[in-house]
């Protein structure tokens, strides 16, 4: 008799065992900030044919999310503002590179004070604080960094201590939008969520590298099934719907993330 129940608890134990994962799917998310307002959108739609799963995104600069996979921080899919942070984590072997792919396209923009004229990045030169994401972890600042230098004026007002670093772009949004500084450089895509600053101008897209957002799934990903399907999802046309909403491009036909 007792060897039958220890039979019977042993079986009942494994059977549990073997519904929980599926009863405790979850998805670790690290995804650049300017994405956040689109992939908790596309998180809500995608749980909706999938109720079992747990979507967990950690938003932030791309550098600093980058060097927290890198440093063991959980996570199953990564989504990086530009290519850099992605081959980061390839050459660190966080990421499954068979599984990176271009997911969304951006463009840059100045924002300020609506009373406040922009023909050119030379126009900046006659303000006092301009904000921009740190670029050495900031790809927005990074690509404002690149079209202030390839306008000429990025030194002089580096050297009038004209400009003022944020931890991400949505910091440099808000700045502008709370009038703390004068403009500030932020995604087309950010520009959409201002309240009473307005966008002054549009950086050609030759003065910096083409805005990309590389997506891929980490080797711990590449083995969750609930993260793959989520993977997947990015790619079909309701989300690409969704992407579009928050004024994300679609990538060209065959770019490369890298």
């Amino acid at each position: 008799m007792k060897k039958e129940i220890g039979v019977l608890l042993a079986l009942l134990q494994l059977l549990v065992f073997s519904i929980l994962p599926g009863q405790a799917a979850e998805v670790h998310l690290s995804v650049a900030a300017s994405m956040t307002d689109a992939i908790k959108e596309l998180d809500a739609a995608f749980i909706v044919d999938h109720p079992d799963v747990t979507m967990l995104p950690n938003f932030g600069s791309s550098g600093s999310l980058a060097k927290q996979v890198a440093q063991g921080a959980a996570a199953d899919l990564f989504v990086s503002a530009n290519p850099k942070w992605m081959s980061y984590l390839e050459t660190e072997g966080k990421i499954a590179p068979q599984t990176v792919r271009d997911l969304a396209q951006n463009t840059l923009v100045v924002v300020g004070p609506q009373k406040t004229a922009v023909n050119s990045l030379q126009d900046l030169e006659v303000m006092e604080r301009i904000a921009l994401g740190s670029p050495g972890s900031v790809p927005a600042g990074q690509y404002a960094q690149q079209a202030m230098r390839a306008a000429g004026v990025y030194d002089r007002l580096a050297a009038a201590k004209k400009l003022v670093m944020a931890k991400d772009v949505r910091q440099a949004l808000l700045y502008a939008d709370r009038g703390e500084v004068d403009a500030a450089f932020v995604y087309g895509t950010d520009a959409l969520l201002v309240q009473k600053a307005v966008v002054l101008y549009t950086v050609p897209a030759n003065l910096h590298d083409p805005i990309y957002y590389p997506m891929g799934l980490t080797i711990a990903g590449e083995k969750n099934s609930a993260a793959r399907a989520f993977y997947d999802f990015l790619a079909s046309p309701a989300a690409r719907k969704i992407l579009a909403k928050y004024g994300f491009c679609a990538p060209g036909a065959g770019a490369a993330a890298k």
